[in-house]
């Protein structure tokens, strides 16, 4: 699961780091949340100039997932995150999968360590984050939804997998995140299908992110001061070695 997460480089870090081409200016965001705009970055198709980069290109699309298909979006749950392990087959994701397959950047994302009915008490909150700071890329899908009038809105979804050792302590699902040296293979819907990239959606190396326990501000979506990312005293600690048990899919509509 991934339903929060902060993206505060600037757009000179996101230029680099990514091999975009140009994006505007904005402001720091310490608490992205569903069917807000994020920004993704999709494929392009000429170089950096200058270099044998790809010039990548940043869009803007709602966080909530949308296939084409659908009739009434009232009727059908938004879609923030696809299980990669079956979203090669699913029929909400097939195509996003085949064809439009893009980069969501982030500087890290929240999670919530939820108590058992053994451990009791209240869930704690935690900021997670590289160890060693900077920008890192979840995998994501963009579809265009088109309305009856004519009308289109891009639409996206972050992919998650099993967590890894050091999520797992606190829950079972993680975002899949994308190498820098795996972006060009991800990206290239041309000639990559999904199964030749299957091998990119694995839970990070258990020692990528460090978590750091925050106050309850994060689950208030209209919280979106750096005061979000303070570290606080925990009241509930991990203690699972493994990953916990599956949990459902957030849904929206």
């Amino acid at each position: 699961m991934c339903g929060r997460y902060s993206l505060t480089a600037t757009p000179e870090e996101i230029l680099e780091f990514l091999s975009v081409v140009s994006i505007d200016d904005f402001p720091k965001r310490f608490n992205i949340a569903p069917t807000q705009p994020v920004l993704l970055i999709v494929a392009g198709e000429k170089p950096l100039p200058g270099s044998n980069l790809p010039a990548r290109q940043a869009v803007l699309a709602r966080w909530g997932f949308l296939p084409g298909w659908v009739k009434d979006p009232k009727e059908f749950p938004l879609l923030i995150n696809a299980r990669a392990e079956t979203a090669i087959g699913k029929a909400s994701f097939r195509a996003a999968m085949r064809h439009r397959r893009v980069l969501v950047p982030a500087s890290g994302f929240y999670e919530w360590h939820r108590p058992s009915k053994e451990e009791g008490g209240p869930s704690q909150a935690y900021w997670i984050r590289p160890k060693r700071g900077g920008i890192i890329a979840f995998a994501g899908l963009m579809e265009t939804w088109s309305s009856a009038d004519g009308s289109e809105v891009d639409t996206a979804a972050i992919l998650t997998t099993r967590a890894n050792r050091t999520i797992g302590t606190i829950h079972d699902r993680m975002p899949v995140v994308v190498d820098p040296h795996d972006f060009e293979r991800w990206l290239d819907c041309k000639t990559q299908e999904p199964r030749n990239i299957a091998d990119l959606m694995k839970p990070a190396d258990d020692d990528l992110f460090e978590m750091i326990p925050v106050s309850d501000l994060v689950n208030k979506v209209a919280n979106m001061g750096q005061e979000l990312q303070q570290p606080v005293e925990p009241k509930l600690r991990p203690g699972r070695s493994e990953p916990r048990g599956q949990q459902n899919q957030l849904s929206l509509f």
